[in-house]
């Protein structure tokens, strides 16, 4: 509401500063269209200006401000300039004056400006002694799936401090969270509640950068939580938090960051190369003829052959191979013996 009241008081300033050109002395005795030109270019300008806000979506704040600084460090280089070469500027020709001065600032507003953009991430105000700097908690944000704060493991991973940077928890997932708490599915009300129990213990973290993030982006319309998240992480160049595969898919389609959980997880499982000896306790039959199943202690399937007739046996068995996916790993041997315990 606040940028519409300040877009309409810049067209009316706008229509205001028309009027005043259009009677001003410059004018004053000049055809009646040459009035009406000049009404009409200030506006044409400002509808021009008003047209490149609307179109430019995704404004850079560090872009945005180094073009300022750039340009008021410029126009005071080059009235510094100016002073110290005014005894050199010819005094005959005033135009040409005037003219080499605005050349100047040109030259130096361009240089300062370029100077800035192209030095933007390391740029400082130093001051004698002191050194003012926005202090960064990694390099980019991670935008937090439902998903993975209903999961928990992410608490877990942030309280061992290996992840420094800012975690970005969305307003719609808080509210998607909310509404899987209020579910009539007592499964369902479950893990809403330890989701936002989750996010209450990583608020509760002095240590954690935690961002609540309630804006909505023009893009966000009428689009499903998913793409959202895709779109925000986009926004703030940042990464995907989460333990969805299909969303996974999706951020990489859009050249999006991501991190699973369960890519991590796995990675830190134990390795296991074929011909090690394990043992597993069969729980079920397999699939195929002759298999069992088990599970280690981490969760691991384990895909005995030969174990079929032993469920709910503890045997020994020879990894055989490993198969390495995004939703686990598989573990396959073949039954040795049964041991005791």
């Amino acid at each position: 509401m606040a940028l519409v009241i300040l877009r309409v008081v810049f067209l009316a300033v706008a229509i205001a500063l028309g009027f005043r050109l259009a009677q001003s002395p410059v004018l004053e005795g000049s055809y009646g269209w040459l009035t009406w030109a000049a009404f009409l270019g200030v506006l044409v300008v400002a509808v021009g200006v008003l047209a490149a806000d609307f179109s430019i979506k995704r404004k850079r704040l560090d872009t945005i401000t180094a073009v300022y600084f750039g340009t008021i460090i410029g126009l005071f280089l080059t009235y510094v300039f100016q002073l110290a070469l005014s005894p050199l500027l010819p005094t005959r020709n005033a135009w040409l004056a005037d003219w080499l001065q605005l050349a100047l600032a040109t030259v130096i507003c361009y240089s300062c400006i370029s100077v800035l953009l192209q030095t933007k991430n390391d740029f400082r105000f130093i001051i004698p002694y002191v050194e003012f700097a926005k202090e960064v908690k990694g390099l980019k944000p991670y935008v937090l799936d439902t998903s993975v704060v209903i999961d928990g493991r992410i608490a877990d991973i942030v309280e061992t401090r290996i992840i420094d940077n800012q975690l970005v928890m969305p307003q719609f997932v808080i509210a998607e969270l909310q509404a899987i708490a209020d579910s009539s599915d007592k499964l369902k009300r479950g893990r809403g509640r330890r989701g936002l129990d989750i996010l209450n213990r990583l608020r509760g973290d002095p240590k954690v950068d935690l961002m609540i993030y309630d804006r909505e982006l023009p893009e966000f319309a009428s689009q499903p939580v998913d793409q959202k998240l895709v779109l925000l992480a986009k926004h703030l160049e940042g990464k995907v938090v989460t333990n969805d595969y299909n969303l996974n898919k999706v951020a990489k389609l859009h050249n999006v960051g991501v991190i699973n959980l369960n890519d991590i997880a796995n990675s830190l499982k134990p390795v296991f190369l074929p011909g090690e000896a394990i043992d597993v306790r069969i729980v079920k039959a397999g699939e195929e003829a002759g298999q069992g199943v088990g599970y280690l202690e981490d969760g691991t399937m384990v895909v005995i052959e030969g174990g079929r007739d032993h469920v709910g046996e503890q045997v020994a068995a020879t990894v055989t191979s490993v198969l390495q996916t995004s939703a686990g790993r598989m573990v396959f041997g073949r039954y040795n013996r049964m041991t005791t315990g």
